[in-house]
């Protein structure tokens, strides 16, 4: 057999001790992360070599492996029986091109020599990605849940299976094991510890609202995809049904089309896994939280190439508010068919019922929490709608597929469909102006919508070796249709008392509005949008070069009628819109980056985003589309032959059009002119030693309105009164924080003190933000602490394998604190939330 060049490394323990020194002094301010046992056993280094496999018999392919890699391999007859290996073409490690042969037969590999393997039947308790295998990690899935708290691979970005430190760009992963240890149960909660992202700005009650609610990502409201398909959807705000979100940072419209330059952020549901996988789970918290989850996947056929796989849930809770109550059931079934060793088709279908979706109490007055009033701060507690005007439900059904062909070895073709209906039905009341320091005027609302996507990507995938020269290349189409209707209905103004509410709302008008002169607004939006893409990433030894373009064309016609307020609400018109609107745009993208032999990788890229806009301002005149550039540069260091990626980044993006609430007429949106994102980010994910795992993150971004013409007036946050207009130019873009920074540990004691233990704690540090563009007050910044810890009773109890017991403690210390506030209300944090959760696997 020939020599595969591998070559022994370092110790573990170097590379990791000299890991976290790196996070420690550049991240977290010279704190100690801890300390590696310098006992770790050393890792090997494994050298890529050329593999030309095509599909056939698993048996044949094995043998055909064993003689271009070198390892001898050793499988018994029965199990390689009636199975068909996909083949594999390109240079990889020999690891990855074996796990590429292994994919969808049900087998995994264990290295048994330096040289050597045995292919056995995968475990059943593999739930959270593949195994650590004689020092390396096997290719990971670049859409799975990933391993612990790292994610090698990702599909997000370039639509390639691409290795994150090859990107030109910044993208951060959270994996199901951190969503798990830090039990969160709504996309926002999964991201409180991602850099570049305000996950929560309007606070932390938007409980069974669409997922991408409310998210600042690089100060500029973000996107959300789902599978690769722009959709603001219930089903992937619902951790329970997803494997990994990942957070796309800078401008990503080459490849999306239609996205904000702060980035966007992209999940993947859960699909039929190649190991089968059987997990339920209940659960228990504060405030009536009673949760019971179950996740099923296994094979229909004997040779695995059906197979299926269901998720659930069922919620019912309450909140910190009085009055406000949630209440959820979901099912998330999906089939996988791998129809030939070149062809498959994956189908997933939804549908989510919120009768009560807890999205009614996110104001509070600003009087009485950011400034205390006459009797001091009112309590989270208190309910500012009328418990006799507060339904609130939606109802969400979805369903998409992807197909995969290979025609050869150099081309391959994909397809994504998504259907996505979603309709929901909210009363809410929000504040409109104060009266008094104690008293502040409501307005009563009646909303009811429909919207209605569908999306569709096709691209096809080239792969092209010129020498030492590769490439991947990637030309496709994509386009959106969302249709959606809405009708609002507004009573008459009501004023309550912020510290002693008296719920009085007369509710003759408001439930027969036709028969009271009360006014209903109908809308009704077509939006379509179509673009074509291309992309070329060419490496070259260490160098990768990424490049890309994309044409975009978007029309809409929206007919409706608005209300038009002045800034005193002392008057108002009715205004009837019939608009259509058709904007282009060519969008392009450049980058590189350059792998140094011991892991570190420099890069820098250019990118620009297109937005187009469908309102009008308050004289009926169209906007123009938003138009972005981004230039960043940056670092990515993942220490050999480890879980562990450090990365360093540096961005300045403009935006010019960036739209703000008009000043004068509240109701209709303004022009701000060109806005400027400057920062940094550090972060690191690792799994330090296979008991201590880590995520950590520092952003700073300051986000300026660097060349504007409007003018707002100062006002005075204790007494509501305005003074002098200022120029926005120059001040700071309200609602997004500065500095922020975070960290969560999770340890499982080594089992020769406490077997099957282990704790998680983390910290949360958001600066202060502005209100309004005058930069007239500030929200202070805020700390908060999270901890947790879990037990796997199977370490102590044979009989009892797979059973698993969970609690995770949100804001410890119940701190009191403010997200965002506007020029009368704010938006409140969430007090101290404890969940506990039992697991059961087999």
């Amino acid at each position: 057999m020939a020599r595969t060049g591998w070559t022994v490394s370092h110790s573990k323990a170097f590379w990791a001790r000299r890991a976290l020194f790196l996070a420690s002094s550049t991240m977290l301010g010279g704190a100690v992360i801890g300390t590696v046992s310098a006992t770790a056993a050393p890792v090997v280094s494994i050298a890529t070599k050329s593999f030309l496999i095509s599909p056939q018999p698993l048996a044949n392919a094995l043998t055909t492996f064993g003689m271009q890699s070198g390892w001898q391999i050793s499988v018994p007859d029965t199990l390689t029986a009636k199975l068909s290996s996909p083949g594999v073409s390109g240079s990889f490690a020999p690891d990855v091109a074996l796990s590429h042969l292994l994919a969808g037969t049900g087998l995994t590999y264990q290295v048994s020599g330096s040289h050597s393997v045995i292919i056995k039947k995968a475990s059943a308790n593999i739930t959270l990605g593949p195994v650590r295998v004689g020092g390396t990690v096997a290719h990971q899935d670049p859409t799975g849940p990933g391993v612990g708290y790292f994610a090698e691979n990702t599909m997000a970005g370039t639509k390639t299976d691409t290795p994150i430190i090859e990107i030109p760009n910044s993208i951060y992963v959270v994996t199901k094991q951190q969503m798990v240890d830090q039990q969160a149960q709504k996309l926002t909660e999964a991201l409180r510890y991602s850099p570049g992202i305000y996950a929560e700005p309007q606070g932390t009650e938007l409980t069974g609202a669409a997922s991408g609610s409310g998210i600042r990502q690089r100060g500029f409201i973000t996107s959300q995809y789902v599978d690769g398909i722009m959709s603001n959807s219930y089903t992937a705000g619902e951790t329970a049904f997803l494997d990994r979100i990942e957070v796309v940072n800078g401008p990503a419209s080459v490849m999306y089309g239609q996205v904000n330059p702060g980035g966007m952020i992209g999940t993947s549901l859960k699909k039929p896994t190649a190991t089968p996988l059987h997990d339920v789970s209940v659960g228990f918290g504060n405030w009536g939280r009673y949760e019971a989850t179950f996740d099923i996947s296994d094979k229909i056929t004997k040779t695995g190439n059906l197979r299926y796989r269901v998720a659930a849930i069922g919620v019912t809770q309450g909140a910190q508010t009085e009055y406000v109550h949630y209440k959820r059931l979901g099912v998330l079934p999906s089939l996988t068919w791998d129809i030939d060793p070149k062809t498959s088709l994956t189908l997933v279908g939804g549908y989510i019922y919120t009768p009560f979706s807890g999205t009614t109490a996110t104001e509070y007055p600003l009087i009485g929490t950011l400034i205390p009033g006459p009797e001091g701060r009112v309590s989270r507690r208190t309910f500012y709608g009328d418990p006799k005007f507060n339904h609130n439900s939606a109802q969400d059904a979805m369903f998409e597929y992807q197909f995969r062909h290979e025609f050869n070895k150099y081309i391959t073709f994909n397809q994504s469909f998504r259907y996505e209906r979603s309709q929901d039905h909210d009363q809410y009341m929000p504040f409109w102006g104060r009266v008094s320091p104690t008293e502040f005027v409501r307005v009563p609302w009646d909303s009811n919508g429909i919207n209605r996507t569908i999306g569709l990507d096709t691209k096809l995938t080239g792969h092209i070796a010129t020498g030492p020269v590769s490439q991947i290349w990637v030309v496709g189409s994509d386009f959106r249709q969302i249709k959606s209707y809405s009708n609002y209905s507004m009573g008459d103004n009501d004023v309550i008392n912020i510290y002693h509410p008296v719920y009085d709302l007369d509710m003759t008008c408001i439930k027969n509005p036709w028969s009271c002169n009360v006014e209903k607004y109908p809308s009704w939006t077509n939006y379509f949008q179509e673009g074509v893409y291309f992309q070329d990433q060419i490496k070259w030894k260490g160098l990768s070069i990424l490049l890309g373009g994309r044409q975009d064309w978007f029309n809409s016609h929206t007919v409706g009628a608005t209300r038009d307020y002045n800034t005193d609400g002392s008057t108002t018109t009715i205004i009837d819109s019939h608009s259509h609107m058709a904007q282009s745009a060519f969008t392009w993208r450049a980058g590189l980056v350059y792998k140094l032999s011991f892991g570190l990788a420099p890069y820098f890229s250019y990118a620009t985003s297109f937005i187009p806009q469908t309102t009008r301002n308050w004289r009926g005149n169209p906007f123009s589309p938003l138009t972005g550039k981004q230039y960043e540069a940056g670092l990515k260091y993942q220490v050999p032959g480890s879980s562990i990626l450090l990365t360093a980044a540096a961005f300045h993006i403009n935006e010019n059009h960036f739209l703000i609430t008009d000043p004068d007429h509240p109701n209709y949106s303004a022009d701000a002119g060109r806005v400027a994102s400057k920062g940094v980010e550090l972060s690191a994910n690792a799994n330090i030693t296979k008991d201590l795992r880590l995520t950590a993150s520092y952003t700073y971004d300051s986000v300026r309105y660097a060349k504007s013409n409007l003018t707002q007036a100062v006002i005075d946050a204790a007494t509501g009164e305005t003074g002098d207009k200022v120029s926005e130019r120059g001040k700071y873009v309200q609602s997004v924080p500065r500095n922020m920074m975070s960290a969560f540990f999770d340890y499982t004691v080594p089992q020769s003190f406490v077997k099957g233990f282990g704790i998680n704690w983390g910290i949360r540090y958001t600066g202060f933000t502005y209100a309004d563009a005058a930069n007239s007050f500030k929200v202070p910044a805020y700390v908060l602490f999270d901890v947790g810890a879990h037990y796997d009773f199977g370490q102590v109890f044979p009989a009892l394998k797979g059973l698993r017991s969970q609690i995770a403690i949100s804001n410890l210390t119940n701190r009191y604190y403010i997200t965002s506030c506007g020029r009368n209300d704010c938006y409140l944090g969430q007090g101290r939330r404890v969940y506990g959760n039992l697991s059961y696997s087999w």
